[in-house]
């Protein structure tokens, strides 16, 4: 009897230092589920060096089947993927997901630009030091801009474009940038509310979690929208010269990036398809995955 007090009160205790962990770090537990989540399903996380930086990415899917790299937007990471990412596994494609520097687990250097052409130039370099020759390129926002310059500077190496509520075009936000580095839980339901359609509502103490690691990331964030609201490096003018396959994938609701964008982008590359999830907005791939499923997958097999 004692040695089954001892093991319950022992048990208690934990639960208890499990309770009160949650409740002081609960970004750090959920990443940390979603880290083994990732483990038991034989999800590959590795580092390569590109350009002198350490940088890190995911693997999924059979080692021989053909090459898909996924690139993230402003304030994501790889795991953001992880709702569309499956399927393209599943389908037989080898999936790549990096995280650009700054974001995720890869480096954050003190002296790198964080525009989009320097993460694209990082993104080449990574498939460089994988030996990926050509894939199949998706960019997700602010990822679909560094695609949309990969895809134009190296059209050899991307046999397939898709992009999803992709930045790029010459025009300003209608929307407050400052969203982006919120600092009190008001702003960080403000940016939800851009981000997806009729939000949850956040746990103040899962807010006051979130707001603690933006603060840390934020010169990341602010130095990477200030490189974007220069204007430079957009594609306008550019998109009409891809010629490869390019599918457009765009939430119908999207208010970061909106519709009247993917359409324009439908306009500017003539062999490009437009599919509009209907009822999602910018966080699509992560929250409307079943959705745009069959057709991102479809394209890919083409």
């Amino acid at each position: 009897m004692r040695w089954i007090k001892r093991s319950l009160l022992i048990l208690l205790l934990l639960v208890v230092a499990a309770g009160i962990g949650f409740y002081l770090r609960p970004v750090s537990c959920f990443n940390g589920l979603i880290y083994l989540g990732e483990d038991l399903a034989g999800i590959e996380s590795r580092s390569v060096e590109v350009g002198g930086y350490r940088v890190h990415y995911l693997a999924e899917g059979p080692q021989n089947g053909p090459v898909v790299v996924l690139v993230h937007g402003l304030g994501s990471r790889a795991e953001d993927w992880r709702m569309l990412a499956p399927y393209l596994a599943k389908a037989g494609f080898r999936v790549y997901i990096p995280d650009l520097l700054g974001f995720g687990r890869s480096q954050q250097p003190a002296d790198f630009s964080y525009s989009v052409r320097d993460q694209a130039t990082v993104v080449v370099g990574l498939m460089d030091a994988l030996g990926l020759k050509q894939v199949e390129l998706c960019g997700w926002s602010m990822g679909g801009w560094i695609a949309e310059l990969i895809a134009i500077e190296h059209p050899e190496r991307i046999s397939r474009l898709i992009l999803f509520d992709a930045a790029g075009l010459n025009v300003k936000p209608a929307w407050n940038t400052d969203l982006f580095t919120p600092t009190t839980a008001a702003q960080l339901a403000e940016l939800d509310a851009l981000l997806m359609p009729n939000p949850p509502p956040v746990p103040a103490f899962i807010a006051r979690d979130i707001l603690r690691g933006a603060a840390q990331h934020r010169w990341v964030m602010q130095r990477a929208m200030a490189q974007m609201l220069t204007g430079h490096d957009v594609t306008d003018t550019q998109l009409p010269q891809l010629k490869m396959p390019v599918l457009i994938v765009w939430g119908g609701l999207d208010q970061i990036t909106p519709l009247a964008l993917g359409q324009t982008m439908n306009r500017l590359i003539p062999q490009s398809q437009l599919d509009v999830i209907a009822g999602c907005g910018h966080l699509a791939p992560l929250q409307c995955a079943p959705a745009m499923a069959p057709a991102v997958v479809g394209f890919a097999q083409q």
